[in-house]
């Protein structure tokens, strides 16, 4: 680790050149300060994610660990779907009596 920055990390690859790792690629999870996941003693693993036409090189930490585990996706509860097709059911039944009972007044 060369130095730590408030937007990322400069680590020292082999070789002696310099990349950055942005704060945004240190971890998966937010990131609010650099000082709290790194300090300038650390030997890090990082992966190469681009070399810039300047020869800047990007870095990720974060690329090299685990995935995120999959979030369930959105109406995929067999057991709020069932409870959802009763209400919708049981609503417009009673929709259906209502109007029959105002009807009924009417005449």
């Amino acid at each position: 680790m060369s130095r730590i920055t408030p937007y990322g990390a400069f680590l020292t690859l082999e070789g002696g050149k310099v990349g950055l790792v942005h704060i945004s690629e240190i971890d998966r999870n937010y990131v609010k300060d650099v000082h709290e996941h790194l300090r300038e003693s650390d030997v890090v693993q990082a992966k190469v994610i681009a070399i810039k036409e300047d020869g800047k090189i990007d870095l990720s930490i974060k690329a090299l660990q685990d995935p995120a585990p999959p979030r369930p996706r959105r109406g995929s509860d067999p057991g709020f779907e069932s409870m959802l097709k009763k209400f919708m059911r049981q609503s417009e039944e009673r929709q259906v009596d209502f109007k029959r009972s105002v009807e009924h007044k009417r005449k």
